[in-house]
């Protein structure tokens, strides 16, 4: 059985912008915006519950990306904090895979490159990186380190003359089976401060090995990573990238790619369930027609809008330099809470039909409890907003 061949377009508000989000963009943003989302139409969409069947990566959309240019979107080419949003939430409404290869490259990789690295550094590796022709991860998580990773890394770097020793391991590294640099953060042994490096996946010591058995993300790569002894020369130490402190400052970004990413998972639900409702008979009507689906539509859309409410709010925050760690913490947790309860109901609309990948929900479903865990699960995130709001950490 195939999904159902409802076109969107010929539905009332097919993009999904209720409140009309979009038309805060600059005319030069949105053909942006309706380029990309053209662009994933044609080339994401149609290859995408096949890979996440064979948990394979689609190797040839990287030059096609390259092509796309929508890497650092606001750094490299001038455009708002909120159109960059928007580009990955359209990302992640088309493929949630995807939209994680560019998360990991273009926030967590190119974002340490651009936030941490010296002048000279940037100019040496950032072309090569914004043309995708060198694809990066990033190395934070360890397999028994996660949301106390920052006060608890493991992964050691000592100073030996020219070069630093790298030695420990990494977990959940998207990208990294076929990156060719992967940005890793060491706890140094002399200061005890944790450091970052950029690393050569072709050093001796390195491996990645693909974590196997994932019933999320199955199109992204991620890795456990061992580090024995690998040499890296001290030009590969990023030069502003001495504490956690200085690290936070990339996490804080990306934490609302996340959080946008949740608006697009809840876009892709409602496009799902409502084509599926409009064109599926019950009783001799369509299912869309009964009261009870109708409440749960308006409820995935309910959720969705008020998610995007936030974070265009929170993107013009971005933009004036104003944003705080706290409303990063408090649109994660709340957009992918919010996200969850879609899905759910997304999938519900879709009865039997929604544990499988034929009709895209049952790979929505599942991709969403990726996004709610990672980049700070949704309990740690509270905690930094309770603290913002009490002056009282409730860290243990």
């Amino acid at each position: 059985m195939g999904r159902p061949s409802i076109d969107l377009n010929n539905l009332p508000y097919p993009d999904g912008d209720f409140f009309g989000f979009e038309r805060q963009l600059e005319p030069a943003e949105r053909d942006r915006l309706r380029e990309v989302r053209e662009w994933l139409d044609k080339e994401v969409r149609p290859i995408a519950v096949d890979c996440w069947n064979r948990a394979e990566f689609p190797m040839g959309i990287i030059p096609k990306l390259a092509e796309l240019d929508v890497v650092s979107p606001v750094r490299r080419q001038g455009y708002s904090n909120l159109l960059a949003g928007m580009i990955h939430a359209e990302f992640t409404r088309a493929d949630t895979s995807i939209a994680t290869f560019m998360g990991v490259h273009d926030g967590l990789f190119t974002g340490s490159i651009e936030a941490l690295a010296s002048e000279e550094q940037k100019q040496a590796w950032l072309p090569d990186i914004y043309a995708l022709k060198k694809i990066g991860a990033f190395g934070l998580t360890e397999p028994l380190g996660g949301s106390d990773v920052a006060g608890g890394t493991r992964t050691t770097a000592r100073r030996d003359g020219g070069q630093w020793i790298l030695n420990g391991a990494k977990r959940w590294i998207g990208n990294a089976t076929f990156s060719d640099w992967v940005v890793v953060y060491a706890r140094d042994v002399q200061d005890d401060q944790v450091k970052g490096f950029l690393v050569d996946t072709t050093l001796p010591g390195y491996s990645a090995t693909r974590i196997e058995n994932k019933i999320s993300l199955r199109t992204v790569q991620n890795a456990d990573i061992v580090l024995d002894n690998v040499a890296v020369p001290d030009e590969y130490h990023l030069k502003r990238a001495n504490s956690f402190k200085d690290t936070n400052k990339v996490l804080k970004v990306t934490r609302l790619a996340v959080a946008w990413q949740a608006v697009g998972q809840q876009l892709a639900a409602f496009d799902v369930a409502r084509r599926y409702a409009v064109e599926r008979q019950q009783f001799g009507r369509p299912l869309a027609s009964f009261q009870l689906v109708q409440d749960q539509l308006v409820q995935i859309l309910g959720n969705a809008v008020a998610s995007m409410g936030m974070m265009v709010q929170l993107a013009r925050l971005e933009d004036a330099g104003t944003a705080r760690d706290e409303q990063s913490a408090l649109a994660k947790a709340f957009t992918t809470a919010r996200m969850r309860e879609s899905v759910a109901l997304g999938r519900g609309i879709l009865g039997g039909n929604g544990i499988v990948t034929d009709y895209e929900m049952a790979k929505i479903f599942a991709d969403a409890e990726a996004i709610y865990s990672y980049e700070g699960t949704h309990e740690i995130n509270s905690l930094v907003v309770g603290r913002a709001v009490t002056g009282i950490p409730a860290f243990v």
